[in-house]
């Protein structure tokens, strides 16, 4: 598996608090290949006395600067932090019909979807990543997360996590009460993904005996946590990551 770094620059992160500004990130963009395919992720340690690690799937965007921003913002707290590629080295769909495309691609190969974020958590843990990881996704990449979670493919992993992500339950699959615990954020106002689908999802891992842990905020749309998005929601951006941080400090 080859492996190439390319430096980035280092500033201090803004908060959620302020205002808006460019973005550089602190990390480095990691080539790699599985496969031979080609993909380019993220990487930013947490320090050397890190106390875990995050994997972070992207939306269906691909992985870009909010990815690297979210990375970032875990790094400051600690974590080594590595935001994988499952859409290929160079592919970053900007059209709606495009990034349908890549998604569609995914969900109807799970042994393609779980083979990549597989390899990208390799590749995590090959940049020196913490063995204990949390992996967590965003919208697509959320349910990606769920997708692993349900496999039990992955070793060393403490917990997953899910932002205004798909939540259903593919035919065929289940949780058990050896899932790792869950955390859920969830926009009130998703009109992508139902307050149905959140309670459908409570109550599977209720029975299989999983630890969870489910917040819905309301008036939140779906992508709620995207800076800069017409979906932007401060409140509950605000207080769903405070409640992951808390989370991830329980988990790690």
């Amino acid at each position: 598996m080859k492996k190439i770094l390319f430096p980035a620059s280092t500033i201090v992160l803004m908060s959620l608090a302020q205002a808006t500004f460019a973005f550089s990130p602190a990390g480095q963009d990691v080539a790699y290949s599985i496969n031979d395919e080609d993909f380019e992720g993220y990487f930013v340690s947490g320090g050397d006395d890190a106390q875990g690690s995050v994997l972070i799937v992207h939306d269906w965007d691909g992985l870009d600067d909010y990815e690297r921003e979210r990375a970032d913002m875990l790094a400051e707290k600690g974590f080594d932090v590595f935001a994988l590629d499952l859409f290929g080295e160079g592919n970053r769909p900007q059209a709606v019909e495009d990034k349908r495309a890549a998604t569609n691609r995914l969900y109807e190969d799970r042994e393609r979807m779980r083979a990549l974020t597989l390899g990208g958590l390799s590749q995590a843990r090959q940049q020196g990543a913490a063995d204990n990881t949390v992996i967590m996704g965003y919208c697509f990449g959320g349910a990606v997360a769920l997708e692993i979670a349900r496999s039990y493919e992955a070793e060393d992993i403490a917990a997953y996590a899910s932002f205004h992500g798909g939540l259903t339950t593919p035919e065929g699959q289940a949780y058990s009460s050896d899932t790792a615990p869950i955390f859920i954020a969830h926009g009130g106002a998703d009109s992508s993904v139902s307050l149905g689908d959140v309670a459908t999802l409570a109550g599977e891992l209720e029975n299989a005996e999983v630890t969870y842990e489910v917040g819905i905020y309301s008036g939140a749309p779906h992508a709620f946590s995207v800076f800069g998005s017409d979906a932007y929601h401060e409140r509950a951006d605000r207080r769903s990551w405070q409640a992951f941080t808390v989370w991830l400090e329980d988990m790690l």
